[in-house]
C-alpha cells in the first residue's frame, strides 16, 4: 500500500514527487513549495469542472437512449437530430472564423508527411520513433514484402544480391518519378557531382541535370565527389548517400549506397491509448522517458544478434548549401505528447480526502513543466525551435470539453510563468458530438490548436455506445465500408480547411495497423494525402519510410487548395448510424465468426495488457496477421459484441464458449513468449480472462463504453498481488 507523502494539500506517492522534485524541478528557477502550490490549486480549482463535464456526458447518453427506446419502432432522422439539439448535444453553428496560431514549427505548419505513435513508457520505441525523421529506403525495402520475392529474390538469410538489385531498381525509379533529369535516367547515371551549385549527372560520357535545379538543396564532401547529394521534393528531403567502398556502393554503377528519407517529420509520445500507466510508478516511467527527450539525454541499452546496443537520440544533420553556406536540419522528429482525456484518475496524486486526480490534470502540469527543459534550452537537443510545447488531447466530448481543455492549459502557462498560448493542442476528432461540433469545437482553442485528425476505432466505439439501443450494428467489416466512415473523413478535412490550417496545423489521419504487409499499405495509404490529410499515423520508422513516398506523389498543400472548393460534407450522413441493414439474414456462421473475431482480439490484446503492463503491441489476429493493438482496438470489439448481446444476434452462453475456445487460442498463439501465463489453464481465476469478459458483459455500463474503468482496475488488481 502507498505510503504518500503530503505536498501542500496534496497527498502524493513518493516515486512522483521525488521525480518532479529531483529531476525535473532542479535548473528550471521553480521553488519546490511554490510548484506544489500552484499544482494543488489547478486540481483544486479545476477537478469538480472535469467532474461536472463526465456528468454531463452521462446524462445526454441517458437522454439518448430513452429516446432511442421510445422512437426505435417508428425512427426518423430528421426528428433524431432535432432532438440532438434540444438537449445541447448538436450546437449552433457559429460565424466563420481563421484560427490564430502562432510560433508553429515548420514541421507542422509547412511539411506534410508520415506521424508516428509510439508507447512512451518503452524507451527503446521512444527512441527509434524519435530518430525515424530520417529512415533509409534501402533497409525498408529489403525487410519487407514491397519487393517481392520472385526470381530468387528472398530476403531470409544473409544478404542476398538479387534482392539488392531489386531494392536499387525502386530506388532509381523513385528518383525517376520525384527528381527527374533533363536528359536520361537516374538508372544509367554512373557519377554525380556538384558544379556550379546544381547537381551534374554524368551518364555515359555526358553530362545532364535536374529538370528542377531548385531541387537540389545541398551537399557534403567535396563537389566533385559529393558523399552526399541533399534533394527537397513537396517539402520533404530525400538524400543521396555515395560511397564506392561500401557493400552496396560498390555494385552500384555511380556508389550509391543508400537513399536516405526525411520520414516522420512529427511523433506523438503517447502517454495514453498505447501505454498501460495506473499508478505513480508507472506514470514516472512514462515522465522520466519524457524528461530524457527534452533533454536529450534519454538512452536505452538492449541486446540485440548477442551484443549490448545503447540508442541515443540521433544529432542534427548538417550540409554544405547549394549556394555554399553551411545549413542543418533536425535530425529527430518533432515531438508531441499525448496526455490523457478527462475520464480517468490516478492513484499517484490524492485530493480532497483521498480523491484521486483527474489524470489529465497531472498529465497537463507535469508534461509542460518537463518541456520546459526544452522552452529553456537546457538540453543537450532541442525540439520545438519556436518556442512551443505540444500536447495532443484525445477521448474529448464537444466544444464544452474542449473549452475545459483550453482553461486547463491557461493555467497551467501561468502557473509555470509561460506565455499565453506556448501550449500548443491537438484535438482528436474521435467522439461523435466532437465529430458534429467540430468547428465550434475548434473555435474553443482557435489561438493554440495545430492539429485535428480522425481515429475510425474509437470513433467507431463511441458510435456504437451512443446509439446501443436504436438496434444490432452491421459487422465491423461492413461499418468501415458504410456512408457515414467516408462522410466523417471528408467532414473533418473540410471543417480544418474551413478554419484555416493550411500552412498552420495539421490535419491528419489514422494509422495503418498491420506492420508487416507494407505492400499492402503502399497500395492503400496514398489515399491519406490524396484527401488531404498533411499527415497520417503508421505503425513503425520503416512504415513512415515508404509512406513518405506517398507525400512525394501528392502535394497535399496543392490537395487542400482544390478541396476547399468542394462542398462540405453531409452532417446528415455523419448521423446515419451503422445499423445491420437486415439483421434476420445474418446466418449462424456469420455470426460466429464476428464473435470468434472480436473475443479473439479482446483476449490477445487484454491479456498482455493486464498480465504484462504491454499497453501497445502487435497481436496476432485471428488469421495469424500481426495487428497494432491499443485500447481503441478493444472498445470497437468489446462494444460491438455487447451491442450484438443487446438486441439477441448472439446469446451470453455464446459468447462465453467462444471467449473459452479464443483463451486457448491466444494461448498458442503466445506460445513463444516466456513471460506469457496461459489463461486457459485455470479460466476461473485468470484476472486477465475475467477482464475481458466483463469488458462485454458490462459494456454498455461503461462510460461512453470506454475500457479504461475495468483495464485500470484489473491491472492494479493483479499489481496488488505482487
Amino acid at each position: 500500500m502507498t505510503q504518500y507523502c503530503n505536498k501542500n494539500t496534496l497527498k502524493v506517492d513518493p516515486i512522483l514527487a521525488d521525480f518532479i522534485d529531483q529531476e525535473v524541478l532542479p535548473g528550471l528557477n521553480i521553488n519546490q513549495a511554490s510548484f506544489w502550490q500552484f499544482f494543488a490549486n489547478v486540481i483544486h480549482d479545476l477537478a469538480p469542472l472535469n467532474q461536472k463535464l463526465l456528468n454531463q456526458r452521462d446524462v445526454l447518453q441517458t437522454n439518448i437512449d430513452q429516446w432511442l427506446m421510445k422512437n426505435r419502432g417508428d425512427f426518423n432522422h430528421e426528428r433524431y437530430i432535432k432532438y440532438l439539439k434540444e438537449i445541447g448535444y448538436l450546437v449552433e453553428e457559429g460565424d466563420k472564423f481563421t484560427i490564430g496560431t502562432t510560433n508553429v514549427d515548420d514541421e507542422i505548419a509547412l511539411q506534410a508527411g508520415p506521424q508516428l505513435v509510439v508507447p512512451t513508457s518503452n524507451a527503446r520505441f521512444a527512441l527509434n520513433a524519435t530518430n525515424a525523421r530520417w529512415g533509409s529506403l534501402y533497409d525498408a525495402l529489403y525487410g519487407t514484402d514491397v519487393i517481392n520475392e520472385d526470381d530468387g529474390a528472398i530476403k531470409s538469410g544473409s544478404y542476398n544480391p538479387v534482392r539488392g538489385k531489386k531494392v536499387i531498381a525502386y530506388g532509381r525509379d523513385f528518383l525517376d518519378t520525384n527528381f527527374p533529369l533533363n536528359n536520361g535516367s537516374h538508372h544509367d547515371v554512373s557519377k554525380y557531382a556538384i558544379v556550379d551549385g546544381q547537381l551534374l549527372a554524368t551518364i555515359d560520357t555526358t553530362n545532364t541535370s535536374l529538370q528542377d535545379a531548385s531541387q537540389l538543396i545541398g551537399y557534403n564532401g567535396e563537389i566533385s565527389t559529393p558523399t552526399q547529394v541533399l534533394l527537397k521534393n513537396n517539402g520533404l528531403h530525400v538524400i543521396i548517400e555515395i560511397d564506392a567502398n561500401s557493400p552496396i556502393g560498390q555494385a552500384d554503377n555511380a556508389g550509391v549506397s543508400d537513399l536516405t528519407f526525411e520520414a516522420a517529420v512529427t511523433t506523438i509520445q503517447d502517454f495514453e491509448d498505447s501505454v498501460a500507466a495506473v499508478d505513480g510508478q508507472d506514470k514516472v516511467e512514462v515522465y522520466r522517458n519524457w524528461l530524457g527527450l527534452m533533454c536529450g539525454d534519454l538512452s536505452d541499452t538492449f541486446e540485440k544478434g548477442g551484443q549490448q546496443i545503447t540508442r541515443v537520440l540521433a544529432p542534427d544533420k548538417t550540409f554544405t548549401a547549394s549556394t555554399g553556406n553551411s545549413m542543418t536540419l533536425p535530425g529527430r522528429s518533432l515531438l508531441f505528447c499525448r496526455n490523457v482525456g478527462h475520464l480517468m484518475t490516478n492513484p499517484a496524486i490524492l485530493y480532497n480526502e483521498n480523491q484521486e486526480v483527474p489524470e489529465g490534470i497531472m498529465d497537463a502540469m507535469v508534461s509542460v513543466l518537463i518541456a520546459m527543459h526544452d522552452l529553456n534550452g537546457l538540453g543537450q537537443l532541442t525540439n520545438s525551435r519556436t518556442g512551443s510545447v505540444y500536447i495532443v488531447k484525445p477521448k474529448m466530448h464537444g466544444p464544452e470539453e474542449v473549452a475545459f481543455a483550453n482553461t486547463l492549459f491557461d493555467r497551467v502557462e501561468d502557473a509555470l510563468g509561460l506565455a499565453r498560448n506556448t501550449v500548443k493542442i491537438g484535438v482528436m476528432d474521435e467522439e461523435r458530438r466532437t465529430t458534429i461540433n467540430l468547428k465550434e469545437c475548434i473555435r474553443q482553442v482557435k489561438d493554440r490548436i495545430v492539429f485535428i485528425n480522425t481515429g475510425f476505432l474509437d470513433r467507431t466505439g463511441d458510435e456504437i455506445h451512443t446509439s446501443m439501443l436504436l438496434g444490432p450494428m452491421a459487422p465491423k467489416a461492413d461499418i468501415k465500408t458504410m456512408q457515414w466512415i467516408k462522410a466523417y473523413e471528408d467532414w473533418n478535412v473540410d471543417i480544418g480547411l474551413e478554419c484555416g490550417f493550411t500552412g498552420k496545423a495539421q490535419i491528419g489521419k489514422g494509422m495503418w495497423a498491420m506492420p508487416d504487409e507494407m505492400s499492402k499499405m503502399m497500395a492503400i495509404k496514398t489515399e491519406h494525402p490524396e484527401s488531404g490529410a498533411n499527415c497520417a499515423w503508421v505503425p513503425s520508422p520503416n512504415g513512415a519510410t515508404l509512406h513518405a513516398i506517398h507525400y512525394h506523389q501528392t502535394n497535399v498543400f496543392d490537395v487542400q487548395a482544390q478541396l476547399k472548393q468542394r462542398q462540405r460534407a453531409e452532417i446528415n450522413d455523419i448521423l446515419t448510424m451503422p445499423l445491420c441493414p437486415d439483421p434476420i439474414a445474418l446466418t449462424p456462421p456469420q455470426i460466429q465468426h464476428e464473435l470468434d473475431n472480436n473475443a479473439q482480439g479482446i483476449l490477445g490484446y487484454v491479456v498482455r495488457w493486464i498480465d504484462q503492463g504491454v499497453g501497445c503491441s502487435k497481436v496476432p489476429d485471428i488469421n495469424d496477421v500481426g495487428l497494432m493493438e491499443d485500447r481503441a482496438t478493444l472498445r470497437i470489439s468489446s462494444q460491438h459484441i455487447c451491442n450484438w448481446l443487446v438486441h439477441g444476434i448472439c446469446t451470453e452462453a455464446q459468447v462465453k464458449e467462444t471467449f473459452e475456445r479464443m483463451a486457448k487460442m491466444v494461448d498458442q498463439q503466445n506460445a513463444s513468449d516466456t513471460a506469457y501465463q496461459n489463461m486457459s489453464d485455470d479460466l476461473a481465476n485468470n484476472t486477465a480472462y475475467h477482464a475481458a469478459l466483463d469488458l462485454v458483459f458490462k459494456g454498455k455500463k461503461q462510460p461512453s463504453g470506454y475500457t479504461e474503468p475495468l483495464l485500470h482496475a484489473y491491472r492494479l488488481k493483479l499489481k496488488s498481488k505482487r
